[in-house]
């Protein structure tokens, strides 16, 4: 019986601690660049003043008692569900769409996972130093440096998960009075349980687990390939180029001389041999080493040391690599400081590595399948722009009572009965009135009251007859009810209703 790869290997693999090597290039540079415009954004965005009324001075402020999300000058209700089902169906449209032209560029610079990851291994590297310093200190038995090190690190991080989780219920109420009464034992348990969770949470996630989490706990990472294309951009290794005829070569430089170890692949019986030769660069020692038949690649491992997910992309696209680029940049990096020219590692697609010649590595958006994403990516935001700049200062819903349909009154009148539902979407107090312009003043009763009075996000009912006379009401089969704001006679809004009597019987 063959043993499957997941019996020989486990379904969960003990954590291996990765250490990696800071570097330096335009990826690096666009990732630090996201993460402080991210962490700017999460951790400012609700300290941010807004002046309003009848809510909390806060730019953006989930008010949950009060039923309502305030995002600078736009209220949200909870009637506006169609605004979250539209941007829930956007984001996941526009995850598609970059997916299938750039691969897992989402998951390499703007997932939180990653974003906190990266500042957490910025802040390991702060206190530890750099890789070979990490790694020794990692190994070297428990002392006072080890400790005070390694607790520092961790501190910090608790820290940071600790401001995170309190930043998140910041935005669900006000900022200033949430820490005040955090410190002072005066916020809801909610706030203490909340803070709690998420710091436990990014600590773990940010600090302990890290790529395990894109690994194990990440669905993206094993359904993205469904989304690739033969001309996606992803980060690839070019084999043919690195490898050659008979594989890398070491390189190492010391003292005017280079030591080069041929390195094979794995499907060649090349002996591996050792000399050393005067150190030569550029052109002159990349076409020495093309006689040799040996690769561009020097098989510095540099790629493997900036990894955060830890692999070696020499091995192929993985489900493991998050195409955040640093492993590029690595590789540039050696490439010119040996005068070799770059993008031995690339962003490039499968069927450009594969053509007999390669063309430069360039988007190819006019696929039916990113053109169709892209279709309804514009589509769908358009539908939401427009749903929120045409929205009305009020929802109103009116239903008829249909038990009965009609009453006959002692006169011979006809009675209908409505119910109104009307809610405010405005940012104060309204009052509203209700006609019946096709009718006279007498043949609508409101109960007893000619207005209504809703206060910001609540709803308001009333109930409304309507009585016509027999000869009128058998003429009439539908009507107009008009809800008007006080004030605002623009903005009345009619609604169409039908009128029931026994010459419409069914």
């Amino acid at each position: 019986m063959q043993t499957g790869l997941e019996d020989q290997l486990g379904l969960y693999q003990t954590r291996i601690p990765i250490f990696t090597r800071s570097v330096k290039g335009r990826f690096r540079r666009f990732k630090t660049s996201v993460l402080v415009l991210a962490y700017a954004v999460y951790f400012c965005l609700p300290w941010i003043p807004w002046s309003r009324l009848d809510a909390p001075a806060q730019a953006v402020l989930f008010d949950l008692p009060g039923r309502q999300f305030l995002i600078f000058g736009l209220t949200v209700y909870p009637q506006n569900i169609i605004w979250l089902a539209l941007f829930l169906i956007i984001a996941a449209i526009l995850l598609f769409f970059v997916t299938g032209l750039v691969g897992r560029a989402f998951c390499g610079y703007f997932c939180f996972q990653t974003v906190w990851t990266d500042f957490f291994i910025w802040i390991e590297r702060a206190i530890q130093g750099e890789r070979p310093t990490r790694v020794r200190l990692f190994r070297q038995p428990w002392d006072r440096e080890k400790v005070i090190k390694v607790g520092s690190t961790h501190a910090l991080w608790v820290l940071v998960s600790f401001w995170t989780g309190l930043s998140f219920v910041a935005y669900v109420t006000y900022a200033p009075q949430l820490v005040l009464d955090f410190f002072t034992g005066r916020a809801a348990d909610a706030a203490y349980i909340t803070t709690g969770f998420l710091t436990l949470t990014t600590y773990v996630a940010a600090g302990l687990m890290r790529e395990q989490v894109c690994t194990y706990i990440c669905p993206y990472g094993r359904f993205q390939s469904v989304m690739y294309q033969p001309e996606t951009l992803a980060v690839h290794y070019d084999a043919k180029r690195g490898e050659s005829t008979h594989g890398r070569a070491v390189v190492r430089v010391g003292r005017g001389i280079v030591t080069e170890r041929r390195r094979a692949p794995a499907d060649t019986a090349v002996a591996v041999e050792r000399r050393q030769t005067t150190m030569t660069t550029g052109a002159r020692a990349l076409a020495e080493r093309h006689e040799q038949g040996l690769g561009d690649c020097i098989d510095c491992g540099l790629c493997v040391q900036v990894c955060p997910a830890g692999i070696d992309i020499r091995d192929g696209l993985q489900y493991k690599c998050i195409s955040c680029g640093l492993c590029i940049d690595a590789c540039n990096t050696i490439m010119d400081s040996f005068g070799f020219p770059r993008g031995l590692i690339r962003y490039d697609s499968e069927s450009n590595l594969a053509a007999a010649t390669q063309a430069p590595p360039r988007l190819h958006w006019r696929g039916l399948k990113t053109l169709g994403y892209g279709v309804a990516l514009i589509l769908m935001s358009g539908f939401l722009v427009y749903s929120i700049s045409s929205q009305d200062s009020f929802d109103r819903a009116v239903s008829q009572i249909r038990q009965p349909l009609y009453v006959v009154l002692s006169n011979n009148d006809i009675r209908n009965r409505y119910q109104v539902r009307i809610t405010n979407k405005d940012k104060h107090t309204q009052t509203y009135s209700i006609s019946a312009p096709d009718f006279s003043a007498d043949a609508l009763d409101l109960g007893g009251f000619s207005k209504i009075s809703i206060k910001p996000g609540h709803s308001g009912l009333v109930q409304v007859s309507v009585r016509l006379p027999p000869a009128l009401a058998a003429k009439t089969e539908r009507f107009d009810l008009v809800i008007t704001p006080q004030g605002k006679p623009a903005e009345a809004r009619s609604e169409s209703v039908h009128f029931d009597s026994p010459s419409r019987r069914p």
